[in-house]
């Protein structure tokens, strides 16, 4: 979209009169500013100016002590550019309002590789060298809660009052029972222009899985899944819920994941992972074969936070396992069944809480370094993994920022700036995590010990 476009496209919009120009940061979080409608030009011609230590922050919004960003730099503005997608219409603030994405570069003009976005850019340029376009899509599960409690409960039904105190999974009753809810959802990604598919009730008390349907544009499924969880939030809270994409909210109920199906297309439209069969090319195994060797490295990306390990306990049905298989549920890395036309692989390892710009960098990035080392996947595991004595993810947060620091391919997906910058933005997190006693376990040691 270019000036001319949006003043055409203002004309739609006369009752618009603000504008939130927003970048993502390493934690998937939107930081930026309020400007008035009337400099939406300034937006579109990337003379809007933020820091780039914005992008680093760690999950409180406090900057990353001994940041080079911040001390080296005198804390240095970048320039915002717009990312191209048409504002999108913002329904749930007390006034309409629109929301632009933008992405970051340095002064100089270049890229600043330090955006999520742009490290997703990097590797689907990457994918273009070779003559081949990711086909992308997610599926995203959260939880609605009740915002007047101190600790996560289930909402009460709009219909009949009472409080969910059991699990739904695939419950008509709790659809139908947050229909407006639901309703007002879609009709937002309908503004938005994303596209969501089919909604099922999920297995915890309160919580939904809304598909997005498939793209041919990397980017373009991340900017819709970023987009997704701030509307779902903000739509919850106009019905007042509060929407949550923790991984685990609750101890004893499901966690919420964010699985990622894909396929890649030649220049001609073909899926290359298509053989005719159920088994797929040998191209879909390299691919198979790039994601487990990378699984461990990358999982800080695919569970960033304290509270994401809570998912990934043995027994709680998330995949902890380094593995694939056909059709297997219980594996990290799925081949679904299916029309070979449609033949895909699904990643199930991310949780909702963690940053689709990383988590497809970080997907699509070991698929290709499989793909250009020809590498040869593991036997696919048939039953249940969970049972099975296999190589496992990273059983905590300290663990995963170890693996993903010294990592040998990780620099092989990121730049050593993202990498050094996501690291220390973790490091950080942890560090206040640990320095904090929960109200569990003082009452438990107090005078036990």
């Amino acid at each position: 979209m270019d000036v001319e476009e949006a003043a055409a496209w203002l004309k739609d919009w006369p009752e618009i009169q603000t504008i939130f120009a927003c970048i993502c940061d390493l934690n998937g979080v939107m930081r930026g500013k309020r400007v008035p409608i009337d400099q939406l030009d300034k937006i579109l011609n990337g003379e809007l100016r933020m820091p780039l230590s914005l992008l680093g922050m760690d999950i409180w919004g406090e900057d990353i002590v001994g940041n080079e960003l911040v001390f080296d730099t005198g804390d240095a503005d970048g320039l915002c550019d717009f990312t191209g997608r048409a504002p999108s219409p913002v329904g749930w603030t007390t006034r309409p309002a629109m929301f632009a994405q933008l992405w970051m570069r340095q002064e100089d003009g270049t890229p600043f590789t330090g955006d999520p976005r742009r490290a997703l850019a990097a590797v689907s340029d990457r994918f273009k060298a070779i003559g081949l376009t990711p086909v992308v899509a997610t599926e995203m599960e959260f939880y609605v809660v009740d915002p007047s409690k101190a600790a996560p409960q289930p909402p009460c039904s709009p219909i009949t009052g009472k409080r969910l105190d059991s699990d739904g999974a695939l419950s008509l009753d709790e659809l139908q029972h947050f229909d407006a809810f639901l309703n007002d959802v879609y009709d937002g990604c309908r503004a938005q222009d994303i596209p969501a598919d089919s909604a099922i009730s999920e297995n915890g008390a309160g919580q939904f899985e809304i598909n997005l349907l498939h793209v041919a544009d990397p980017l373009r499924a991340a900017d819709d899944a970023v987009l997704f969880k701030r509307l779902v939030r903000g739509i919850a809270r106009k019905h007042g819920f509060a929407a949550t994409f923790m991984a685990k909210p609750y101890g004893d109920r499901a966690g919420s994941g964010m699985h990622v199906h894909f396929s890649l297309v030649d220049d001609e439209g073909r899926n290359v992972f298509d053989d005719g069969g159920e088994r797929g090319t040998d191209l879909l195994r390299h691919a198979v074969a790039g994601l487990i060797e990378t699984m461990q490295e990358n999982t800080l990306v695919f569970a960033p936070h304290e509270n994401s390990f809570r998912r990934l306990l043995p027994g709680a049905h998330a995949p902890a396992a380094v593995a694939w298989g056909y059709e297997n549920r219980t594996v990290a890395i799925r081949v679904p069944g299916g029309s070979p036309r449609a033949r895909r692989i699904e990643h199930r390892v991310a949780g909702a809480d963690a940053n689709p710009y990383l988590v497809l960098t970080s997907i699509l990035g070991g698929a290709l370094l499989g793909i250009e080392g020809k590498w040869q996947p593991p036997e696919p595991v048939e039953g249940d993994a969970y049972s099975l004595d296999l190589d496992t993810l990273p059983p905590d947060w300290a663990s995963a920022i170890e693996a993903f620091s010294r990592g040998p391919r990780v620099e092989k997906i990121y730049s050593k700036r993202l990498k050094r910058m996501f690291v220390q933005c973790k490091q950080q997190e942890l560090r206040r995590f640990t320095s904090h006693v929960t109200d569990f376990e003082y009452h438990s040691y107090l005078e036990a010990v």
